[in-house]
Formats: C-alpha cells, structure tokens, sequence
C-alpha cells in the first residue's frame, strides 16, 4: 500500500499528514505552496478542480475533502483511526464533522475575508464578528478536553493513540493563535494540545510543515 497526500503548511491537510506519519505505512507527502498559487496550476487542477488541500491519490485514485480523506483512511490504515464501532464512532464522527463544517469556516472568515464579499470596508467587521464566534467555539473543544481528562482518557476519542479530533483541534487551537487569541485563555485545551505536539510522528509533520505550535503575540 502506498499512498500520496498533497498538503499545505498549516492547512488543515496537517490532519491526514499527521495520521500517515504515525501509521507506519508507506505515503509520499507532496508539498503545495499556496502563496505561489501552485494549486491553480493544471497539474494540480486535474487532481482537484476545485485547487484545494488536502488531496489523497490511492492507487490512482484522488480524493478530496478531509472527512472523506479521513474515512478514507479509517479503512485503508491497520487499527483505523477513529473507534471501531458503537456510540463513541457516532461521536467522534459528529465532532469531527462539527470542526470541518462551522470552527473551520468560522476562521476562513478571520483569515481570507474577501471570499465571502467583494467590500474591502467590510473586511474588518467580518474578522471582528467572526473572531468572537471562534472564541466560543474554542470554548466548546476546551469543554471537551476537560471531558477527556474526567473520563481519564489520552485522547479526545479515546484509545491508546491520538486520533483524527486531537490533531484538528491542535489545528483549530493554532489557527485561534494567528487570529490573536491566547490559548492559554484554554487551559485543558492548549495542554492537549502540547501533549499531540509532542508526539513523534506529529512533531515530525510540524517540522516538515516548519509549524510554530503558538503564533499568539498579546496586543
């Protein structure tokens, strides 16, 4: 089995990075800069007309979208990545998609305010607004973690290794740091997260994405 992710430093492509790094299993992962605009060039496009991250080719084929990737994944990996069966699947699937569909737009609100309106004075107000909906929903990832730590498990999942939902929310947590806000303001959160950081396989990916874990200046 050998796969190929196509990522960007930072984007949320770290998720299936860091689940292939840690799997033991053979993958090439490719490089896209997007400040160069590479995923509008035509090679790109072919694998992803829509010229986003990540892209997972698997025996040819190329699949885009991280919750496909990431059930993608679930099966195609020894052990899987998310639990097997039962209520905590259901769970870990719906927190999952929960970060893919609001936390995750929430802040390409913050970061690229021009994709949703065509106002430069308008840009302020959107990051303004949009900032303080992240805050609360950083907020309901901290009430997870602190759920974790009741339950007494290692992972926001469960299990003995780190899943899917620990690595986007080092993810969202990092992205709230570029968006001024303190992650310390987390406390049960931010500790997890350094807790993912510092695992072998996700310290691996930060160093080949050269991610700084906390981009967080105070004003």
């Amino acid at each position: 089995m050998s796969m190929k992710l196509y990522f960007a430093p930072g984007a949320c492509s770290f998720v299936p990075h860091c689940l292939l790094e840690a799997s033991g299993q053979p993958y090439e992962p490719a490089m896209v800069k997007l400040h160069k605009q590479e995923n509008y060039s035509d090679e790109f496009k072919a694998l992803n007309p829509r010229s986003q991250v990540p892209v997972l080719v698997d025996d040819g084929e190329a699949i885009t979208q991280i919750v496909a990737i990431i059930m993608h994944l679930d099966a195609r990996l020894p052990g899987g990545v998310l639990p097997a069966s039962g209520l905590a699947r259901t769970r870990a699937i719906e927190t999952l998609a929960w970060m893919n569909n609001t936390v995750h737009p929430t802040f390409t609100h913050i970061f690229l305010p021009h994709k949703f309106t065509d106002k430069p004075e308008m840009h302020g107000d959107l990051k303004a607004y949009n900032t303080q909906l992240y805050r609360g929903m950083l907020g309901e990832l901290e009430t997870h973690a602190q759920a974790m730590r009741r339950r007494g498990d290692a992972w926001l999942a469960g299990g003995t290794r780190f899943g899917p939902l620990d690595v986007y929310a080092l993810t969202l947590l990092r992205w709230g740091t570029i968006a001024g806000i303190d992650p310390a303001t987390y406390p049960a959160l931010w500790a997890h997260v350094q807790t993912v950081a510092a695992d072998g396989a996700v310290a691996r990916v930060m160093e080949r994405e050269r991610l700084q874990l906390n981009l967080y200046q105070p004003a």
